[in-house]
């Protein structure tokens, strides 16, 4: 993306002295320049006091920006992949639960797993849920990861994350799920940090201070093994993606409320549902760790306006009153969804 003279000025003038002062004292303060921080009770990470997702401005307009934030959160909280996971016992401490559909996406998956198989600490399981109509992925898959395959109840129908993830919540055995992407690279330290919070009495927990988006040709790279993850500036870098990409819930704060909501078929949507109704728990919203994104080509329905609809539809009735009614469903059922998907429609 071009940008003019102004605004290049405007970011060198404005953003840039900032961006050098947060980056000294805490680079978890960096922010665009009307944007508002609420800082964590014990100071160690922040809360964005807007609603939806924004990119960090300044790290666009000056890339070499970009890289040297990623590298600072690197040297904080390293991200190290793994072919099994270092800590191993019979009693299960948190559950990763991975939505998977088709073959392009394996490579992500597959460096997605190994940063979960590198997790210090704590004992974690991985589960990973493939949606479709015939098996096509559990072949790839280490030994140490669990796999659930939910065949379509319509062959056509487009890919429902609530459905996945609901499935692998039931099949979960740890007391804390975290429901997370299949191209979302997480520091060897995400576990342990997500179980300290859990047993300091928070039931739903999002770490994520940035999600960094690399270009191309270096998630290319780093899918074909490459380790350095800082050495090329991110495309993007994004704040304040609550549910989106990576979050964590108790077992029984999860089914309390309800799982995903399985009538959000396609892209986009459900996780923003899913964080209005996980409000209503005791939340920990406030980000301290980086999280790194693999590049593919956008899903073909990202812009939905369905979706859109359907959410704000929604959100116009009360958290508590859909949580009753998302409870009394059978939602996460393997064999199919509830309520059934029909083809041009939504579920009711």
């Amino acid at each position: 993306m071009g940008y003019s003279l102004r605004q290049r000025l405007g970011a060198a003038v404005i953003d840039w002295p900032r961006f050098e002062i947060a980056l000294r004292r805490d680079w978890v303060q960096v922010r665009n320049r009307r944007e508002r921080l609420r800082v964590s009770p014990d100071g160690r990470g922040v809360a964005c006091q807007w609603q939806w997702t924004s990119d960090l401005h300044v790290a666009k307009v000056f890339p070499s920006l970009a890289m040297r934030l990623l590298n600072r959160a690197m040297r904080d909280w390293p991200i190290s992949f793994a072919d099994a996971p270092h800590v191993r016992h019979d009693e299960v401490q948190i559950s990763f639960v991975v939505g998977h559909r088709g073959r392009q996406r394996v490579p992500h998956l597959l460096r997605a797993l190994a940063t979960i198989a590198a997790q210090r600490d704590v004992t974690c399981e991985c589960i990973v849920v493939e949606q479709s109509n015939e098996s096509e992925v559990a072949e790839h898959l280490p030994r140490w990861v669990r796999y659930v395959h939910t065949p379509l109840p319509v062959a056509e129908m487009p890919y429902c994350r609530s459905w996945a993830f609901n499935v692998g919540a039931r099949a979960a055995r740890g007391k804390i799920l975290v429901f997370h992407d299949n191209d979302m690279l997480v520091p060897q330290a995400y576990a342990s940090e997500l179980w300290a919070r859990g047993r300091g009495g928070y039931e739903v927990i999002n770490l994520k201070r940035f999600v960094f988006y690399l270009n191309e040709a270096h998630s290319l790279a780093v899918c074909e093994g490459e380790r350095r993850l800082a050495s090329t500036p991110a495309e993007a870098i994004v704040q304040n993606a609550e549910s989106g990409g990576s979050v964590a819930i108790s077992r029984d704060a999860f089914f309390s409320i309800g799982g995903y909501d399985e009538s959000f078929v396609g892209w986009g949507g459900e996780d923003n549902e899913f964080w209005d109704r996980a409000l209503t728990r005791k939340v920990w919203p406030f980000g301290y760790l980086p999280i790194v994104h693999l590049w593919h080509a956008p899903q073909p329905d990202k812009q939905s306006r369905i979706r859109a609809q359907q959410y704000f539809e929604l959100a116009s009735i009360a958290p508590e009153k859909r949580i009753t009614k998302l409870a009394q469903r059978r939602f996460g059922d393997v064999r199919q969804m509830d309520p059934p998907w029909m083809p041009g429609r939504l579920s009711e």
